[in-house]
């Protein structure tokens, strides 16, 4: 027997219940030890101050959607949580609370910090896996890590202390990103680029011995303080006589000389460019390799240091002004225009970033890179969309060394200890009381602390017992699939492959599956400043999280950015009310089905079935069979519209109308044969759903007349398991149904175009040739009768169309000319002004189409979507225009 569903279907009171249940009841848990083959994603792990954000959404969804489908489909599946400690973002929460209290860090010193940050995470650090419960994530939670446990820690220190050994970790001096208010370098991941009205600055640099000077243009006057040459192209023919002379530095009267590199354009304004190795990264290379001096002009907090002269203690932004003063009062300044520029700002202070010489840690990246670009170029592991291999084998080739220190107090503590005595750095795994070469007590560990990324790219392995021997890394490493945005493969995708083949000698996973932002409904980035973002939790306690789901998966194209907005979300929540209502209308007439023995192996007799269930199962076979092609292809919008298509448009929409005379007809037998193939076509299609729509399907999958225990452990439905279900599916049946479907659909239009109530029953002629659609059409009267409102019909020749509405119908080889006279129902004057006002306005955007599509410009440059969609609209256009030219003939007559 069937249970009923209430008469809405309420979001909120089915999703918390229902995730409790599957918690509890270790419907997520994976095994380690398992006959099952195994299947396993690592979840990029959020900060742990972080809130859901529809990246987010997006991200975890995909993962979920593909962790579901593959425990349904029988695997061991491990969907292995955690979350970062995210330590400029965490320090920076933590130091904004102390402030309130008048405090800094340095006054309760490092210790007491740390403590407190550690009361900080304590208190809200589940704040957002427990927003990830809100969507759904069904996370292996026993398992979930966080980058400063002590197992992570443990492995942390451990290949720490083997690239250092190796020589691959060093500690030098080299340029930096650096953060002022943060006195820390940050990863480039952090600097954000935007475009500043600024200057350029036209500069004389006069020549030792002479009246004569060399102007150079730059937007950052205030580095001349730290110029060590200015540099010319080898072949300009206008400077090469004064490559190995010596101009006078502005202001600061040292000489410096002139060089010449390739590196110079020409063409760019005078050709003559000023060299700032220690505060520009191109500079810092031209440095390198004429080995000019490396003069440093700021200190930690990006004030000017004493090799600035007069300019000491001045933030870089007065300097630039003083500067430029000084720079007019000596006449050395030719001009000033204006100039639009890109600078690099910290994302979390919102600080100029400053290009900084310092001493750092750094990994050597170069040999790691190596083995890791193999891997992909030998298809070991595969991108998808695979043209982000070219971004990712580019990067690799261009890899520099990886400054891994940050000036901060939370994160993994550098294990380096200094020897006060003989300046030896011991490097170790475990705490260390004296130095390795002279044995001296007094050692000091260094104050810094590893990038977040480091332990990041540890991850795969770290969170499964390494370095210890695990039965969890035998099972599940490598991982399978890795969801992520391209913004990451270089900072966190590309490290793990490299820290993976060297410490595991095995890739991390065998498929990078790359996804596109999340863009609001104009394409643009969602961000604070324009108002525009959107916040998931907002959207499921507004609609629920199956609606958000659907909607993030349906319109998830390869690799391409994701247009956003809450009218398609409405519409998607409209899918989730209708799949209710279909439930509802199913299990009411399913109250009195007696449950087989057999469940779900329960199949009815054919001769017993309507063709109208022949329709529905075939159909369902096709589903199931393009679902698993394109969950197979990594195609999950295809797979989520095909699972749309067949719910909305066949089940919904057609079969439950069709069957309906026969739920509520007196043949007992034949109404019995329809409960099961309806009770056996909603179980497969709930089931289908799950992944998709895991809370709306277990709350249905719960009041289903044949189920198992879960729907989330139930088995996914495919063309194999279902094979003797399937059978029953008829081709002859689908090209039948289709047929009246396309019938009725034509009366409905021509109803629609004709603005005629559907309270009015019409009579029709259907102009059909061959027998064959005459006895088709003639075996669907009823069906064709009661969903188009006829009064009646006759099958035959086309007779008179004067005065007639007129639609041509055909599946396959079956056509039916659907004739319905609309004389004394509809005013003919009004209709013919209608109809031609429509043609004139066809033609215009047919002639705009036209010269859109012959413009040779636009071809070239318009993507290419667009272009196939005007192709369509154009030749749709045209179509219609016929059509109605032939109307007007036949009202005219």
């Amino acid at each position: 027997m069937a249970e009923k569903l209430g008469d809405r279907y309420n979001p909120a009171d089915v999703e918390s219940r229902t995730y409790q249940w599957w918690e509890s009841s270790g419907f997520f848990k994976a095994q380690d030890q398992s006959t099952k083959p195994p299947f396993c994603i690592i979840l990029p792990p959020p900060n742990v101050t972080g809130f859901l954000h529809m990246g987010h959404a997006l991200d975890h969804t995909i993962q979920d959607l593909l962790i579901r489908w593959k425990r349904m489909s029988g695997f061991n599946a491990l969907w292995l949580p955690g979350t970062d400690h995210a330590g400029i973002a965490t320090q920076m929460v933590v130091e904004r609370e102390i402030k309130k209290e008048n405090l800094t860090r340095h006054q309760m010193g490092r210790a007491n910090f740390e403590e407190r940050i550690w009361q900080w995470k304590n208190q809200y650090g589940d704040r957002i896996t427990q927003q990830m419960r809100r969507l759904g994530d069904s996370c292996d939670w026993d398992r979930n890590t966080f980058t400063l446990d002590e197992g992570v820690s443990k492995a942390v220190r451990k290949v720490f202390a083997s690239l250092y050994k190796k020589g691959w970790i060093y500690r030098g001096q080299r340029l930096v990103n650096w953060s002022g208010p943060l006195e820390t370098a940050i990863s480039d991941l952090e600097v954000e680029h935007k475009q500043v009205k600024g200057a350029l600055y036209h500069i004389k640099y006069p020549l030792e011995n002479s009246s004569e000077f060399l102007t150079v243009a730059t937007t950052r006057p205030e580095t001349l303080l730290g110029d060590t040459a200015v540099c010319v192209h080898p072949e300009d023919e206008r400077y090469k006589h004064l490559v190995g002379k010596n101009v006078i530095l502005p202001l600061i009267n040292r000489k410096i000389k002139i060089i010449a590199d390739e590196y110079v354009d020409k063409e760019f304004g005078s050709g003559v460019v000023k060299i700032t190795p220690a505060h520009d990264f191109n500079d810092y290379k031209i440095g390198k390799a004429h080995k000019l001096e490396m003069i440093n002009i700021l200190n930690k907090k990006t004030e000017l240091n004493e090799n600035a002269g007069p300019y000491q203690g001045l933030k870089v932004a007065e300097a630039r002004k003083k500067v430029l003063e000084d720079l007019k009062t000596l006449q050395l300044l030719v001009k000033e225009e204006p100039h639009v520029h890109s600078v690099g700002h910290c994302s979390r202070s919102g600080a100029v970033v400053e290009p900084f010489l310092s001493e750092q840690w750094f990994v050597k990246a170069e040999m790691l890179a190596i083995p890791a670009r193999r891997a992909v170029e030998s298809g070991t592991i595969r991108f998808e969309p695979e043209s982000w291999t070219k971004v990712y084998l580019h990067w690799m080739s261009i890899i520099e060394d990886w400054c891994i220190s940050r000036q901060l107090w939370w994160g993994h503590r550098i294990p380096a200890w200094f020897c006060d005595d003989c300046e030896h750095i011991t490097v170790a795994e475990t705490a260390v009381d004296h130095c390795e070469k002279c044995q001296s007590k007094k050692i000091h560990q260094d104050e810094d602390v590893l990038d977040t990324w480091f332990s990041s790219a540890l991850w795969p392995f770290s969170t499964m017992g390494w370095p210890e021997d695990t039965e969890t890394q035998k099972t599940f490493y490598p991982t399978n699939t890795l969801v992520t945005g391209h913004d990451i493969i270089f900072f966190w995708v590309a490290r793990m492959i490299m820290m993976g083949l060297e410490f595991k000698r095995d890739v991390p996973f065998r498929t990078v599956y790359i996804h596109g932002l999340v863009r609001d409904s104009q394409g643009r980035k969602m961000s604070k400043s324009l108002g525009n973002s959107v916040d998931p939790v907002e959207m499921i306690d507004k609609h629920g999280a199956d609606a958000l789901r659907f909607t993030l998966l349906a319109h998830l194209y390869s690799g391409k950015d994701l247009k956003f907005s809450e009218q398609r979300l409405e519409s998607y929540r409209n899918f989730m009310n209708k799949i209710w209502n279909a439930a509802r209308f199913s299990l009411t007439h399913l109250e009195d089905f007696q449950t087989p023995a057999a469940g779900v192996k329960a199949i009815p007799v054919r001769s017993e079935i309507s063709v109208f269930d022949q329709w529905i199962l075939f159909k369902l076979g096709e589903v199931e069979k393009r679902i698993e092609e394109n969950f197979e292809k990594e195609r999950y919008s295809d797979a989520a519209n095909n699972l749309y298509q067949f719910i909305w448009h066949e089940f919904c929409d057609w079969y439950i109308e069709l069957i309906k005379p026969i739920l509520t007809g007196n043949n007992p037998q034949e109404r019995a044969a329809t409960q099961l193939v309806l009770a056996q076509v909603m179980n497969r299609f709930i089931r289908l759903l799950h992944p998709f729509c895991p809370f709306i399907s277990e709350e249905i999958y719960q009041k289903l007349p044949i189920k198992d225990k879960a729907c989330i452990i139930d088995q996914y439905p495919n063309p194999r398991i279902d094979k003797e279900l399937l059978a029953l599916g008829s081709a002859q049946a689908e090209m039948e149904i289709d047929l009246v479907k396309e019938v009725v659909t034509a009366i409905r239009n021509i109803r629609g175009e004709n603005r005629l109530s559907p309270a009015v029953k019409l009579h029709a002629r259907f102009g059909v040739s061959d027998e064959t659609t005459q006895k088709i059409i003639g075996n669907n009267r009823t069906a064709i009768m009661t969903l188009a409102r006829l009064e009646d019909f006759q099958v035959g020749e086309d007779g008179n169309l004067s005065k007639c509405a007129v639609a041509q119908v055909a599946i396959k080889n079956y056509r039916v000319k659907v004739i319905l006279p609309l004389e004394g129902l509809v005013n003919f004057d009004e209709e013919i002004k209608r109809i031609e006002k429509t043609v004139e306005k066809l033609q215009k955007d047919i002639n705009i189409l036209n010269q859109k599509l012959s413009n040779e410009k636009f071809v070239a440059n318009a993507d290419e979507d667009v272009i196939a969609a005007d192709r369509v609209l154009l030749e749709q256009s045209r179509s219609q225009i016929t059509s109605l030219q032939e109307a007007l003939i036949r009202f005219q007559n």
